[in-house]
């Protein structure tokens, strides 16, 4: 499994023109499922999310979690994430991830994980067109890979 986490001040995720997700300070997580993906790997990316020191303390160092600030989280699948553009030519392939019999009960596990720790957690609609918006802060980016 793959995150990239963004701070976010906040993001909202859209379908057709309707927003489905919304959250404030926090995390945009977004989730790419590898084929080989299994429960520990979510086990172990749930636990590196949520105690992600990232944001300021008094002194301004990245010294504080998520849980430390009461942020919020908002998740979007994203198989992009395991695009492949190694190979000759400029398209990406995308054999590496997980087709949605594995990925979505890794997908929905990982969100219940997350929601058994996490007061505030919202999601994106797993293989729609979304639109993610988000207001990065500071830019803070982080990719973690299980």
């Amino acid at each position: 499994m793959r995150i990239v986490v963004q701070r976010v001040s906040n993001s909202n995720v859209s379908v057709e023109g309707k927003i489905i997700g919304k959250i404030n300070k926090g995390f945009l997580v977004l989730l790419g499922i590898k084929n080989t993906d299994t429960y520990k790997d979510a086990d172990y990316l749930v636990n590196k999310l949520t105690k992600l020191r990232v944001f300021p303390d008094n002194d301004g160092k990245m010294n504080l979690s998520l849980l430390d600030v009461n942020g919020e989280l908002l998740i979007v699948s994203q198989f992009t994430l395991y695009g492949e553009c190694k190979k000759s030519g400029n398209r990406p392939s995308f054999s590496d991830s997980a087709k949605p019999d594995v990925a979505i009960p890794l997908y929905e596990y990982f969100i219940n994980e997350c929601k058994k720790i996490v007061p505030v957690v919202q999601t994106g609609e797993f293989g729609a067109d979304m639109k993610v918006s988000l207001l990065n802060d500071g830019p803070v980016t982080i990719i973690i890979d299980s």
